[in-house]
């Protein structure tokens, strides 16, 4: 299972994907193998252009596994901001490392077009899979 993150969701909706990744995201949304969670579903919201474009981006994850923020998920990501702070990385916007946290905690990826979760797997004891939506660099 991947987690969905806001830097590959906005992309692959601005069609700067190639056709076949896309079409290899499509079948993992369709087999319940991508997931969402809160900042994911509020960093989307935000990007809506309308009432309209939100409640049909909205409509697309309403069947996708999501990941609950509970008491664990809350340590864990303290505990991350807290390992990255005492290498001077403790500047990662707050959602990428709520959605680090997430996929830990249920041992799963991130799609994502971001190194900050690179950098969360460098400098923290987070274990998740890295799942670039495409070669850095390349959109």
């Amino acid at each position: 299972m991947l987690l969905v993150d806001n830097s590959a969701w906005a992309r692959l909706l601005g069609g700067s994907v190639s056709e076949d990744r896309a079409q290899q995201i499509s079948e993992w949304m369709a087999r319940g193998e991508l997931a969402v969670c809160l900042p994911f579903l509020l960093e989307a919201g935000y990007s809506a252009r309308s009432a309209a474009d939100r409640k049909e981006l909205m409509a697309r994850f309403v069947h996708l596994p999501r990941i609950a923020i509970d008491a664990e998920v809350e340590r864990i990501a303290l505990q991350a901001q807290r390992e990255l702070a005492e290498v001077g990385h403790h500047r990662l916007p707050p959602a990428d490392v709520v959605i680090a946290a997430c996929a830990h905690r249920v041992e799963a990826g991130v799609l994502h077009y971001d190194g900050d979760y690179d950098l969360l797997l460098r400098h923290t004891g987070l274990a998740f899979g890295s799942e670039w939506l495409a070669a850095p660099g390349t959109l």
